[in-house]
């Protein structure tokens, strides 16, 4: 069954070391996607999502810029970052591991995301929605997200290590009524 990722009650959200000393956090505003949720076998199911690389979010309008920028996921000339699972691997009925592919600056690695299922709820005007929970590490690195700058006391600027969260309600899809003959 057709699922839509709801994004008025979805967030992508991410943190960073920044001066090895703190976190510096932001998310990304719009974002697309959708669920063949198999109920029954959620290991049959399948994920796919696009995020704007524009709509990057940290609070903060420089950084915002300079992560728009070439040096980061350098959005004008790649516009989407894009997840596509693989396989989905269930650990109980309310855990598991999704396997994708994680697109950004058009270099695809495997990722896996440690996933949460909240469960399902009707909402007042008879929609069913669903809650994930979804947690993954990269290395910016491996995505070709090297800009850097060393620091005076040692290390680095910016960390290597990017931490995501996730938060995903989606929308069961009706089937639509077949027409009238």
């Amino acid at each position: 069954m057709l699922w839509k990722i709801d994004p008025a009650h979805s967030q992508i959200d991410f943190s960073v070391r920044h001066m090895m000393i703190s976190n510096a956090r932001g998310r990304f505003e719009k974002f697309s996607g959708s669920v063949n949720f198999n109920e029954e076998e959620p290991e049959k199911s399948s994920v796919e999502a696009q995020i704007e690389a524009a709509s990057i979010n940290t609070r903060e309008e420089g950084r915002n810029a300079h992560l728009r920028s070439a040096d980061f996921l350098n959005a004008e000339k790649f516009p989407y970052l894009t997840f596509k699972s693989k396989r989905i691997e269930m650990v109980d009925k309310q855990r598991g591991r999704i396997y994708g592919d994680l697109t950004i600056r058009d270099i695809t690695k495997e990722v896996v995301l440690d996933t949460y299922y909240a469960g399902q709820s009707k909402s007042p005007d008879g929609k069913t929605s669903a809650g994930f929970t979804a947690t993954t590490s990269i290395n910016r690195t491996d995505w070709g997200l090297t800009w850097n700058v060393a620091l005076e006391t040692g290390g680095l600027l910016v960390g290597e290590e990017i931490k995501i969260e996730i938060e995903i309600e989606i929308v069961k899809q009706e089937a639509a009524e077949p027409a009238a003959a």
